[in-house]
C-alpha cells in the first residue's frame, strides 16, 4: 500500500549574506518495496533510517534553496538514486554543491512514478526560478515545496525571487486542482488547496 511519510529535519538555510535555523519537512512517497525522497534536507542519515530497506526511486529537489538540497548528494551516494532538479535552479544548487551536477532536470509535466503511482511535475516558479511542485491525483495531495504554505504563498524577498511570479504560479498550476487535495509543505504543518483559495491575496 502506498503511504505518504513526513520526516522533519532540523539545519540552516543560508543566502544572501545570512543564516537561519529552520525546520525542513522530508517526505518520503512509496511502499514497502520502493519510495521517493523529496528534499533532502539536512540529515542523510535520517533520511536514510526512514528509507530502511527500501529502494530509493530518486531524491526530487522542488527547488534549489541549501536546506533543500544538502544532505541529497550524500542520500544519492548511499543508494544509487539519481537527483531531479528543475534547470532554472541550478545557480541556486551550484551555491552549495558547486563540483556536482544533479543527475536529471526535471521539465514542466513530467511525470514520475513510485510504487504504480503517478506524481505529476508542475513547475512554479516565483520562489525560485526553478522551483516545482507534485501532485499526486491518486493520492488526493500536492507537494508544494516552499511555493504554497498554509496561511499563502512562500516568501519572496530574497534573490531569485519574485511575489507577481509566484502569485501567478500557485493561481494558474495550484488552486485549479480540487478543492480537497492535501497540501504537503516543505516547513510546517499541511493544508489544501480549497483553505488556500478562500484566503489568497488579490494582489
Amino acid at each position: 500500500m502506498v503511504r505518504i511519510e513526513r520526516l522533519v529535519t532540523s539545519g540552516t538555510f543560508s543566502l544572501d549574506g545570512e543564516t537561519f535555523d529552520v525546520d525542513n519537512n522530508v517526505w518520503l512517497v512509496g511502499d514497502d518495496e520502493e519510495a521517493l525522497v523529496i528534499d533532502a534536507a539536512h540529515d542523510a542519515g535520517a533520511i536514510l533510517h526512514a528509507l530502511g530497506h527500501r529502494r530509493a526511486v530518486a531524491i526530487v529537489c522542488t527547488h534549489g534553496h541549501d536546506d533543500h538540497i544538502d544532505a541529497a548528494p550524500e542520500v544519492a551516494l548511499r543508494t544509487g538514486a539519481p537527483i531531479l532538479l528543475h534547470p532554472d535552479d541550478l545557480p541556486l544548487w551550484h551555491m552549495k554543491h558547486p563540483a556536482l551536477e544533479p543527475d536529471t532536470h526535471l521539465a514542466d509535466g513530467q511525470a514520475l512514478t513510485v510504487a504504480g503511482i503517478a506524481l505529476t511535475v508542475l513547475h512554479t516558479p516565483g520562489h525560485s526560478p526553478g522551483a516545482v511542485c507534485l501532485h499526486a491525483p491518486a493520492l488526493g495531495a500536492l507537494f508544494s515545496g516552499d511555493t504554497l504554505f498554509e496561511g499563502g504563498p512562500g516568501a519572496t524577498g530574497r534573490s531569485f525571487s519574485d511575489r507577481p511570479t509566484i502569485l501567478r504560479s500557485i493561481r494558474a498550476r495550484l488552486l485549479t486542482l480540487p478543492a480537497e487535495t492535501v497540501v504537503h509543505t516543505g516547513h510546517g504543518p499541511d493544508t489544501t488547496i480549497g483553505a488556500e483559495a478562500a484566503a489568497f491575496p488579490a494582489e
